[in-house]
């Protein structure tokens, strides 16, 4: 088996391939196809070079908070010439954005200072990936500052944070749109941000602008057509005076109904995988430069479960005992068979 599956002429095919070409040469046992597969099963190469594993192996968590600006997401778009700071409430899904012309530490904090703190507030919560700007040595001191919780997602696992990653993509969409020279794109950034802020979004049902202002935007087209102007107030008078409008119990209601929207497609594609303290291999990731380059393999390892949490999160040890830095999710592992 050994030779034929990885020999001088092998070609590391699977377990009923390997069965089939060791009966061509007239070999066979009653087991032939079994001990075969499980010969493959088993063979190191095959299972660090074998495809990525695209099924979620648990549900889906959302993450929510029950009142606004008390959690903030937070990333960067970049490098278009320059950078674009980018922060979204989790409840109101309100965002605020600048461009830069490089992220600094203190350009964050500067940022957070500005544009969150003294407007809305201080959060409880901020969440960021694990970009070493936003996760600067200046960080911890304005949370200790202020008592704010700062939250990493996983590497290279953008879902975990993906309210902020929609957003970036929803402005990018909208800026691309806008521009007209490809340079201008400075100007338009505020221009595509009240459009946002004033579009209702899926998830709540509503406005950003009415939840945290309490009002209707006047939109340009008001200005632009005065005969709309009195329509569209009257529209607007009697839709909050009628049974339709958007109170907090309504939006949270609205937002809840749409996560279990969510969840419940997500949940269906969902092939559960446990770890316990097994030997498993982890997906390389992006950034791992490696000298091999397209001949790299998709799994590195082996390695043990040291602990396991609910949602899915695992800490890993290598052979010699020594913990990786960052928990890894389940989806980025697979079981390692010596």
């Amino acid at each position: 088996m050994e030779e034929v599956h990885q020999g001088t002429f092998g070609t590391y095919t699977n377990g009923h391939a390997l069965a089939c070409k060791i009966l061509r040469v007239s070999y066979y046992w009653t087991k032939m196809e079994s001990d075969c597969c499980q010969h493959v099963r088993r063979c190191t190469k095959c299972q660090v070079y074998a495809n990525n594993i695209h099924v979620a192996p648990s549900e889906l968590h959302s993450l929510t908070f029950p009142w606004p600006f008390a959690m903030w997401g937070l990333d960067m778009i970049g490098p278009i010439e320059s950078f674009i700071l980018v922060a979204i409430d989790y409840f109101t899904k309100w965002v605020e954005a600048a461009s830069y012309a490089s992220v600094t530490k203190s350009i964050v904090v500067k940022f957070i200072k500005r544009d969150i703190i003294y407007r809305y507030g201080l959060p409880a919560h901020i969440i960021t990936d694990n970009g070493t700007n936003l996760n600067n040595k200046i960080m911890p001191e304005l949370c200790e500052q202020f008592k704010i919780k700062h939250h990493n997602s996983m590497p290279y696992r953008p879902k975990m944070n993906g309210a902020i990653e929609e957003a970036n993509k929803n402005i990018k969409k909208i800026v691309q749109k806008m521009v007209l020279t490809y340079k201008d794109w400075h100007d338009m950034l505020p221009y595509a941000l009240h459009g946002y802020r004033t579009s209702i979004q899926t998830s709540t049902g509503a406005i950003p602008y009415s939840l945290v202002f309490g009002t209707e935007a006047v939109l340009s087209v008001e200005v632009e057509i005065p005969p709309l102007k009195g329509l569209c107030r009257s529209r607007t008078k009697r839709l909050r005076m009628g049974p339709k409008s958007t109170g907090p119990a309504q939006l949270d209601r609205g937002k809840t109904l749409y996560q279990h929207r969510i969840k419940h497609v997500f949940d269906k594609k969902v092939g559960p995988r446990q770890f316990k303290e097994d030997l498993v291999l982890r997906k390389i990731l992006p950034n791992a430069r490696d000298p091999r380059g397209k001949w790299a393999p998709n799994y590195e390892g082996s390695y043990v479960v040291k602990h396991t949490f609910s949602r899915g999160a695992l800490v890993l040890v290598n052979l010699e005992g020594q913990e990786l830095q960052h928990p890894v999710n389940a989806d980025t592992v697979k079981l390692f068979y010596p």
